[in-house]
């Protein structure tokens, strides 16, 4: 009989959105007529802007006709968006030949992984988004410090305390704190890696929403990053491509395993072995976006949605509960002292049938914390911070 994958059964039976989806399902089975908002799962609700989805047409339209057919791309993306990357993400901090296209900065992550196999140790932010942690229990690794991210140390996690690691998995604007770390925190983040040898795996897939400009979008903003950072970016939260499925990878020429070989060559080697390649639509679509014209709507977008944050903030003034995040960032999170964070969902199901993400499901730090997503119509947000006004902790 063909064994099953050991590491598996270290995963949790469900991951965090699935357990969610099942509670509001098993809600609506009980009340079929219950109007509810989700503030959940961060997915995005408004259209795609018409010139990237103009991008979007034109590029399934090209491959109607024979002038435009294409059929495999280059599995590190279309050269042309490679080059818009480099220059417009990251104003020529890196090359073009440094950005790796992918179908998302989650599908990124879990492919890293396996570059560096189960015996590292790492590090993750404590709360954290899951798949950090368990995308890294799936490749077999058991040594994991979690990195405690609370209010106390302003979501910044105490370098000094932590042993020397190998990967250390770092996210900003932090998914599900909303915190935005500064130049000296991601300072002293870069200096910790290079004393230790360690790689930083930089998820910046909200960097569009830092508006301050005093706050780095990018780890590359850093000296010395390029020789320890990898980071990942994504159209998914900026471009409304949650669907559409496109991000991308940042491995610097400079970064090196301990052998003294390049990431890059071991990345270039993994992606061309297991990957085809983004959607040729999609990174057509991508080209549209990192336009004069699509910048523009892209950041549209992102107004939109801080719009939102800020209204949530605005209506829970009144709630007893220290309120975090949702400045720089498209999520607020919530301290619900003394409570458990799954209770509080169900309680905010129930009493008002408002959808949340339990902190717990990020890890132990965010226990008696839930965070709510500011990716909603408007309307829906400005219903939800009204029925908000009734609830009671």
């Amino acid at each position: 009989m063909t064994k099953r994958n050991p590491h598996l059964s270290h995963l949790k039976p469900t991951y965090l959105f699935p357990e969610i989806n099942q509670r509001k399902q098993h809600y609506l089975a009980q009340h079929p007529h219950a109007k509810l908002i989700s503030l959940g799962i961060g997915d995005t609700t408004e259209p795609i802007s018409p010139h990237i989805t103009q991008g979007l047409i034109e590029g399934a339209s090209r491959l109607g006709t024979r002038a435009g057919y294409t059929g495999y791309t280059s599995e590190q993306g279309m050269p042309l968006l490679r080059e818009r990357i480099a220059e417009n993400v990251y104003h020529n901090r890196i090359t073009a030949q440094e950005v790796f296209i992918s179908d998302g900065a989650k599908c990124d992550i879990g492919r890293l992984q396996a570059l560096f196999g189960s015996q590292v140790s790492i590090a993750v932010q404590d709360p954290a988004y899951p798949v950090y942690v368990e995308g890294s229990l799936i490749h077999g690794v058991r040594h994991i410090h979690y990195m405690s991210c609370t209010p106390q140390n302003n979501f910044f996690p105490e370098l000094q305390k932590l042993p020397p690691v190998d990967l250390i998995y770092f996210c900003s604007p932090n998914n599900p704190t909303g915190a935005v770390a500064t130049r000296a925190q991601l300072t002293e983040l870069v200096r910790y890696a290079q004393k230790n040898r360690a790689i930083i795996l930089y998820d910046a897939a909200y960097a569009h929403y830092i508006q301050d400009p005093t706050l780095p979008r990018s780890i590359y903003e850093i000296d010395g990053a390029r020789e320890v950072a990898i980071e990942m970016g994504s159209f998914s939260k900026i471009a409304g491509f949650t669907g559409v499925r496109l991000g991308w990878s940042i491995i610097p020429l400079e970064l090196t395993f301990d052998d003294g070989t390049p990431v890059i060559r071991d990345w270039n080697r993994l992606t061309t072995t297991i990957f085809n390649g983004a959607s040729n639509i999609a990174q057509i679509g991508g080209l549209a976006a990192l336009d004069t014209q699509g910048l523009a709507e892209m950041q549209a977008l992102v107004q939109f949605y801080l719009e939102n944050a800020r209204l949530i903030q605005e209506g829970l003034k009144q709630m007893p509960a220290a309120i975090y995040g949702g400045i720089n960032a498209p999520y607020v999170w919530i301290h619900c002292k003394g409570q458990n964070s799954w209770d509080v969902f169900q309680n905010l199901l129930e009493q008002v049938q408002i959808i949340c993400t339990p902190g717990s499901g990020f890890g132990a730090a965010g226990e008696e914390f839930i965070r709510l997503s500011a990716f909603g119509k408007r309307e829906n947000i400005l219903e939800a911070v009204d029925r908000l006004q009734s609830f009671r902790l």
